[in-house]
């Protein structure tokens, strides 16, 4: 704004130089609007099948049933509070649980991401033929149904059943594939059968990522295909390799379908062999829904403390290699 001011009077002129705000607030209504369409979907789905049943299993676990008298009739829905809690937790077999799915973990993450990342890296290599026939019959098996897989491998478990037992037994070989110290690899197996496809999928999508310039500079370094791979590849598909050890920790604290079948074939596997075996043995046989919602909360708490721990180290181990 400038004033021009002369003797006999007082001349303004108002020149306007800053423009309005609109086409600014416009575009930002519009990046708000574009957002909240986008996450909506996913929001809707995350509040229907998982915070409202979260929630529900947690009001549920806070309330039980009381009995009176000799235990005859209907009960009355009293609230416990953490009782419910503390009676899994102190519950041996529940605990145990937990051992058996660590123990599980131990054999069955290793063996699993190991061998589907060779498989890739092999497919990758070109030394086989017919890629996409290979990884179409090694994908096949994770298209079968977990239940029916678990019945078919059952069946080859189970004495006088068995064809494959029925073979070794010709060479005088003896093998119980329930007994107690072989029936936690005949349940890896069930689930490396079922599992091993897929991560090779994974890992060999991470690897037709991998720039060619890159594995072209190591061969003409004089790096062989065996040492392109290990020092090449596998480090720049890190990140892939870190989600499919999440991924099959985060599977194998859900452990379920296999060892329920197994438990119908063998005493080595009990009611509750896992923590997934005790929230249905507390529900569906002792009816008892306070304390498996306790349990379901305390193995959401767990999967979730492993999942943070394992994305918080593997976040470290990334900024520590830049």
């Amino acid at each position: 704004m400038s004033t021009v001011i002369s003797p006999g009077r007082r001349t303004a002129t108002t020149a306007s130089s800053a423009k309005p705000a609109r086409p600014r607030r416009a575009g930002r209504r519009q990046q708000v609007l574009a957002c909240v369409t986008l996450m909506a979907p996913f929001t809707a789905l995350l509040i229907a099948v998982f915070l409202v049943p979260v929630g529900y299993a947690i009001g549920l676990s806070l309330f039980g049933e009381d009995h009176k008298g000799l235990g005859f009739g209907g009960g009355t829905t009293v609230f416990t509070g953490l009782r419910s809690y503390l009676a899994v937790l102190q519950d041996p077999s529940f605990v145990s649980g937990f051992g058996a799915i660590a123990l599980y973990c131990v054999i069955f993450v290793p063996v699993v991401v190991i061998g589907a990342l060779a498989l890739a890296l092999l497919l990758d290599s070109g030394l086989v033929r017919l890629r996409r026939t290979a990884q179409m019959l090694l994908y096949l098996p994770h298209a079968v149904p977990g239940i029916i897989a678990a019945v078919i491998w059952l069946y080859l478990y189970t004495p006088g059943l068995s064809p494959v037992i029925k073979l070794l037994a010709q060479g005088d070989i003896t093998v119980d594939f329930l007994g107690m110290n072989t029936v936690l690899p005949s349940i890896v197996n069930i689930a490396l059968w079922s599992g091993l496809g897929y991560n090779m999928v994974i890992f060999y999508a991470a690897l037709q990522a991998v720039p060619r310039e890159v594995i072209e500079a190591a061969r003409i370094d004089g790096a062989g295909g065996f040492r392109t791979a290990l020092m090449v590849k596998v480090p720049i598909i890190k990140g892939s390799v870190l989600m499919v050890c999440m991924f099959a920790l985060i599977g194998a604290l859900q452990l379920f379908t296999e060892p329920m079948l197994m438990n119908q074939a063998t005493p080595m596997v009990n009611s509750r062999f896992t923590p997934n075996m005790y929230i249905y043995d507390a529900a569906f046989r002792r009816n008892n829904y306070g304390l498996a919602s306790a349990a379901s909360v305390i193995l959401l708490i767990v999967t979730c403390a492993l999942s943070y721990a394992v994305t918080r180290w593997t976040g470290r181990k990334e900024r520590s290699a830049r």
